[in-house]
């Protein structure tokens, strides 16, 4: 395996702040990761920036040693969008939580990804709001008991893949905080990918949601659980006793079915180039939540044109210009 060739290391994008995290939170994981993985694109750290909301995943702006932003709640990719307007010869990451996304900051999210902003979303999903001491957030599963749901919540959960191949994202993806292998490879495609790429990271909260991620992180579960989406590959897993598969039900559904009794012309071969994003959306349904089978990698990358890519930037404006606009229409002066 052929190693690469780059002029900065990991230390290059590890700022000096002290990096604060309850003990044993996966964000340290996920922040070793991308520390790790940035120096693989060859790009200064001056031209990296990442933008951050409200929440604990907001903190994480601070931790790299590049350019940051950390906006209010749930605005990280309404920022990252003016900035990658501006300057489309920035890297751009938004690092935002299930709560700071997908509650206050849902336009946004949608927005961005419909319109196909060049800029990275890492959304970190513990299921619940952990900023505030542990409140009901909308991934939480139905039932949920919090502070904020003394009697159960009542909502039914976002699912944040689904969610974006709603809104006709280009690349989207999940992976797991604690999978140092399979992170840094979802995060290498999407940092290739030229629109909006949208990661999800399950995210373990060991203070107020511990083990919400169990079926597909311990090693006795993970194997039968975990669904490795793989580009062009049949959807099958599992260990050698317990081999399954995802096919085409009878209905058009898709069904997980122990792969000795699969009709081998119904399993499912991912398609993540695929333009129509049923499939990948048919996928993303498979659990409606991650306590059985779940697919985890690349369930779509497409290519169409990014955001404003083929607008020409603006001329200057002159003063006359100016002038001219600032005095249009009524005005009035305070004296």
């Amino acid at each position: 395996m052929s190693t690469i060739e780059t002029p900065f290391t990991k230390a290059d994008f590890q700022s000096d702040a002290e990096t604060r995290w309850c003990p044993g939170c996966g964000d340290y994981a996920i922040l070793a990761a991308v520390q790790g993985f940035m120096p693989e694109l060859g790009i200064p750290p001056e031209n990296v920036v990442f933008v951050s909301g409200i929440g604990c995943a907001g903190r994480f702006s601070y931790y790299m040693d590049t350019y940051g932003m950390h906006g209010i709640h749930g605005r990280g990719p309404a920022l990252a969008t003016g900035l990658a307007t501006a300057r489309d010869d920035l890297s751009i990451w938004v690092v935002t939580g299930d709560g700071d996304a997908l509650s206050i900051g849902g336009n946004h999210l949608i927005h961005a990804m419909r319109r196909n902003v060049p800029v990275k979303i890492l959304l970190f999903n513990n299921q619940i709001y952990g900023l505030t001491k542990g409140q009901v957030s909308p991934t939480s599963e139905r039932g949920k008991v919090t502070k904020s749901t003394p009697f159960g919540s009542s909502d039914a959960p976002f699912n944040p893949v689904s969610l974006a191949l709603g809104a006709d994202a280009t690349f989207v993806a999940r992976t797991i905080d604690k999978d140092k292998k399979h992170m840094p490879e979802v995060l290498r495609a999407a940092a290739a990918h030229p629109g909006t790429a949208l990661v999800e990271i399950y995210q373990n909260c060991p203070v107020f949601n511990d083990g919400a991620f169990t079926a597909l992180t311990d090693k006795d579960h993970a194997a039968l659980n975990q669904i490795r989406l793989v580009d062009g590959e049949p959807v099958v897993w599992g260990p050698d006793d317990a081999r399954r598969a995802v096919v085409h039900g009878a209905d058009g559904d898709l069904e997980v079915v122990a792969l000795a009794d699969a009709d081998e012309s119904r399993i499912v071969v991912h398609d993540a180039r695929r333009e129509n994003p049923a499939l990948a959306f048919a996928l993303s349904r498979l659990s409606s939540h991650p306590d059985g089978p779940t697919p985890i990698g690349v369930f779509r990358d497409v290519s169409r044109p990014v955001y404003q890519a083929d607008v020409p930037p603006p001329a200057a404006p002159s003063a006359e210009d100016l002038h001219g606009l600032l005095h249009a229409g009524d005005t009035w002066t305070v004296a």
